[in-house]
């Protein structure tokens, strides 16, 4: 059976440099999405599922900064590389405060960007222990997120897309925040009245699946979103 690609999501505002990048990263076997700008690379990042992100930091409509911070809030755990021109101090201590895995100064070789690739998506891999990145531990339950099945003590709930799509952006903030207008934008694709009572009504229901585990709860947390709490996790 053929190995999966590792899936890499490039997004370079100098085109010269960007094509080179993702020809050599295909070289080595990866699968590439090059964007230029950081709107339609956040567009990209929300339909697709990506492995690693390499965001350059100077671009139009949206830095890479932004871009980071904006996918750090669908998918905490993402991997990912800052490329800069600038080798200011401060801009390797705010990437760093971003959750970013390296930074790395203009100009460098494609074979640093492969080794330090390796290295991130090595370590990621570790900490997945072996799990797929579609099943989450909730305290005593299951979450199958392929199969949209949340299981205890051998018995099994299907949930529908939409308990699955928010059950898993819960999961990915366990224990932090889930901001109510982020939940609202990526599952629901707008944030009014009428979607945010229908969300309501999911979490009601997602509580109700979850109750024969004590350690585990869905928290309101007053006018700024949710929080799935799992104690002694």
């Amino acid at each position: 059976m053929e190995q999966k690609k590792e899936h890499i999501l490039l997004v370079e505002d100098d085109e010269n440099l960007g094509f080179i990048l993702k020809d050599y990263l295909e070289l080595c076997d990866y699968q590439v999405v090059l964007k230029k700008n950081g709107e339609t690379g956040l567009a990209a990042f929300k339909s697709d599922k990506f492995d690693l992100c390499i965001l350059d930091v100077m671009m139009p409509l949206k830095d890479g900064f932004t871009l980071a911070k904006e996918i750090k809030e669908i998918d905490n755990n993402m991997p990912i590389i800052f490329l800069t021109a600038r080798s200011v101090k401060e801009d390797r201590i705010k990437g760093l405060k971003l959750g970013a895995d390296d930074y790395i100064s203009k100009p460098f070789s494609s074979e640093e960007l492969s080794l330090r690739i390796k290295a991130i998506l090595r370590r990621t891999k570790t900490e997945i222990s072996g799990e797929e990145k579609n099943n989450y531990r909730i305290g005593k339950y299951k979450f199958d997120v392929k199969n949209q099945l949340l299981k205890i003590n051998g018995q099994e709930k299907r949930l529908t897309k939409r308990e699955t799509d928010m059950l898993k952006m819960l999961c990915r903030h366990k224990n932090n925040l889930l901001r109510r207008d982020l939940a609202l934008k990526v599952i629901w694709g707008a944030n009014d009245y009428f979607m945010g009572r229908s969300m309501d009504v999911y979490i009601t229901k997602l509580r109700k699946y979850l109750k024969d585990d004590s350690t585990v709860s869905i928290l309101n947390i007053h006018g700024s979103g949710f929080k799935l709490e799992i104690k002694n996790s």
